[in-house]
């Protein structure tokens, strides 16, 4: 396929969908992506992608959606629960599939589910599968692919696994934890997705694909509790019905309450690769199970640093919003202040913690925690910094180490000191029509339940230092700004008259 031809991508505002974008831009596509509500999704977009307004729900927006389409991928699925969501899952194929051919698409690509079709499936599983028959039957030519487990950070399927595994350390089973699947990453997922666009035009493909191995859910815990340096003891039961699985999940992992009984009721059918097709079509040679949860380990710090947590959180000069805020296992205390100061203003007092300067507020409280650190075996406070002004990555900042430095933009530092479980501390700075607004984000990755208990016994010494911090901070953004203020006032007076500068 030309990389000029014009693509379609629904679902971009997805987990699966949202990736894929990225891939396609960076590949030189020409991307325009399909979305209900387009203000949401034109920060994520690079300049050249087009972002339009429509909803598979309604014909008319399609229409205007897939017009000079070449390829269009498909990928929208229900996850909710409740009678009659099958009917909205084919209305919207047949919308698609109906103004796809009318348009004149060359090809959909669509991501469905593995599951054998001569077994009684899922509800959601055999809605997948019908999905595809319903774009096919539009007569445009579709390229189905049916994926088993995806690996990958910030999936559902990881997520619900990392979540049991950490908080967990005895855990009784129901029978569906032994069911066998083929796990794939979903680095490999996006590799066929791409792919499809090269295969030669004509007629319908369905693809099985999955890793290089069959394992078990129970499998997959194990070995996510092995990379996690995690002890746990799993006691299989004969019987736990998929409604008192789903419970069992809403109240171990409540961020899935709502679509425990889906789960369930899907991860209890076997979902192997039987037809090899795949391999044979693509360059693609899938990982195994060990490498696909290394990687989703390594990249999960990758995507968090790209995610903004304060996005998602209301306005206001000082705001908090800490505990129920997750990332995934992930615990995160968010706060912002608006200063009148210019972006750069706002970042030096950023660029100068640590060291000398100290962390505006608690200073006695860190140099405690620095000590309790080198009786641990810990690095504590006493490295300080290489230069009191500046900052690059890689560079020690007392117990931390600055892994992102991108003045007057932001500064990410990793913690260094022990922990039962990895921290970070990001500073972002961005421009307002008052002035310029600071992000502090502190965010906690715990290992199990004692990194939990660690977090929330903290909870009061956490609140009163990272308050006091970023105000600290925007107290020491204001009084640069004035110093900058009177020192060029001063230069301009020269001899005629004296300034005033206050010291950062």
């Amino acid at each position: 396929m030309a990389s000029t031809q014009l693509i379609l991508l629904t679902g971009a505002t997805g987990y699966i969908g949202g990736r894929l974008l990225k891939e396609l831009e960076t590949s030189g596509r020409r991307v325009r992506c399909l979305a209900r509500q387009p203000q949401f999704l034109h920060p994520r977009v690079a300049a050249g992608t087009e972002v339009v307004q429509g909803d598979v729900l309604d014909p008319a927006s399609l229409r205007r959606a897939l017009e000079g389409v070449h390829t269009a991928y498909y990928l929208v699925h229900s996850m909710q629960g409740g009678s009659g969501f099958q009917e909205k899952d084919h209305e919207a194929a047949r919308n698609f599939g109906q103004a796809a051919a009318a348009a004149g698409v060359r090809r959909i690509i669509y991501l469905g589910g593995l599951g054998d079709e001569n077994r009684r499936l899922s509800a959601h599983l055999r809605s997948r599968h019908e999905v595809g028959e319903v774009l096919r039957s539009s007569g445009v030519p579709t390229i189905e692919f049916r994926a088993s487990i995806i690996i990958g950070s910030g999936s559902l399927s990881f997520e619900l696994i990392r979540a049991l595994v950490e908080r967990l350390p005895v855990m009784i089973t129901p029978r569906w934890v032994q069911v066998v699947a083929q796990p794939i990453a979903v680095t490999d997922v996006m590799r066929y997705l791409v792919a499809a666009l090269d295969l030669p035009e004509g007629g319908h493909r369905t693809f099985e694909i999955g890793g290089a191995e069959r394992v078990s859910y129970r499998g997959i815990m194990r070995e996510y509790a092995r990379q996690r340096d995690l002890r746990r003891w799993m006691i299989p039961v004969p019987v736990l019905t998929p409604k008192l699985s789903s419970l069992w999940l809403g109240l171990v992992t409540p961020v899935y309450a709502s679509v425990g009984r889906i789960l369930v009721d899907s991860i209890r059918h076997e979902t192997v690769v039987r037809d090899n097709s795949a391999l044979e079509a693509f360059g693609v040679r899938p990982m195994g199970i060990r490498e696909a949860i290394a990687t989703a380990l390594r990249n999960e710090d990758r995507d968090f640093a790209q995610t903004r947590w304060s996005d998602g959180l209301s306005a206001g000069r000082v705001r908090r919003e800490w505990g129920g805020v997750r990332f995934g296992n992930r615990l995160v205390d968010s706060r912002t202040i608006t200063v009148a100061a210019t972006p750069e203003a706002a970042f030096r007092p950023i660029s100068r913690i640590g060291g000398q300067t100290g962390w505006y507020f608690g200073d006695g409280l860190w140099t405690l925690r620095g000590w309790l650190d080198l009786l641990a075996g810990g690095v504590g406070m006493r490295r300080g910094r290489r230069d009191p002004q500046q900052l690059a990555p890689g560079d020690v900042v007392d117990c931390w180490r600055a892994e992102s430095v991108e003045p007057p933009r932001r500064l990410r530092l990793a913690a260094e000191m022990k922990l039962p479980g990895r921290a970070w501390l990001e500073f972002e700075v961005e421009s307002a029509s008052n002035g310029a607004v600071i992000r502090q984000t502190a965010t906690f990755d715990p290992v199990g339940l004692w990194g939990l208990a660690y977090w929330y016994a903290l909870f009061p010494i956490h609140e009163l230092v990272f308050r006091g911090m970023i105000r600290g901070i925007g107290r020491a953004a204001m009084t640069r700004q004035i110093g900058t203020r009177e020192l060029k006032a001063g230069a301009k007076v020269g001899k005629q008259g004296k300034s005033t500068v206050v010291p950062p």
